[in-house]
């Protein structure tokens, strides 16, 4: 899955961050009591720390867009497994991240309500998933911190501040890499989850009158592609034009 080797190489790419920065406080600690310390070796260590900090840069701007595909994949998933209890409209699940103050909490509503609907499997929805809830308060975390460093390195002007910057950046990459952690733990559970209900059959119905199963699979074309398709009290429809997503990899007009 795209998300998840985005992801994984966003980490790779923040432990080899992780080790410059050391180097580099290191480095700046030895200039007042080690004459050995050259200019060359300021202007590598000063190329080596820019370069790092643009792929840096680069690898988190791929996982996030990774991510943000992964996501309105799934909540188009979600609409056709049930398409009532999604609290915002499908266009906040690009917007709620850019959107001021908002951006706060309406990213983990809209994953509430995908991990619900991808996990339900009866009239009523599913507990809200505490992974998803440790997981924002990570990424959360991990970005007030990041902004806080990014500011004490730019205000960094003699060598103490800026070895401290550099050590702090290491933190703020270790919280990022937790929450990334976290992240790849969500992708899979919800992607593995709406698989098996893309894959499930229709059970005979139980003696409360809802089905077993909930979503109903054709043969040898999966989702329907065409009108709506019902199970029990027709929560799980799929209208014309939605596609299904699966994996991460959305299929239309395919099994």
């Amino acid at each position: 899955m795209f998300a998840l080797s985005a992801l994984a190489l966003d980490s790779l790419v923040g432990i080899a961050a992780a080790v410059i920065d050391l180097r580099r406080a290191a480095l700046i600690d030895r200039i007042p009591v080690d004459l050995t310390v050259t200019e060359d070796d300021l202007a590598v260590s000063d190329l080596v720390y820019a370069a790092s900090g643009l792929v840096e840069m680069a690898s988190y701007l791929l996982a996030v867009v990774a991510f943000l595909v992964w996501l309105y994949r799934v909540r188009v998933n979600a609409e056709i497994l049930a398409p009532r209890g999604h609290r915002h409209p499908r266009q906040w699940t690009i917007l709620g991240w850019i959107v001021p103050v908002i951006w706060f909490w309406f990213p983990k509503q809209i994953v509430d309500d995908v991990w619900t609907a991808s996990h339900r499997r009866g009239p009523e929805p599913s507990p809200r998933s505490g992974l998803v809830t440790v997981w924002w308060a990570a990424w959360l975390i991990g970005s007030f911190v990041s902004n806080a460093a990014g500011r004490l390195l730019f205000q960094a002007e003699d060598l103490e501040s800026m070895a401290a910057a550099a050590r702090f950046d290491v933190v703020c990459i270790a919280l990022m890499l937790v929450a990334a952690g976290l992240a790849a733990m969500v992708i899979h559970k919800i992607s593995k989850a709406q698989e098996a209900r893309r894959l499930e059959p229709v059970h005979p119905q139980a003696s409360d009158g809802w089905p077993a199963g909930a979503v109903q699979q054709q043969p040898g074309d999966g989702w329907a592609s065409g009108g709506a398709q019902q199970a029990g009290d027709g929560w799980a429809q799929q209208r014309a034009g939605d596609g299904w997503a699966s994996g991460g990899v959305q299929r239309t007009g395919e099994g």
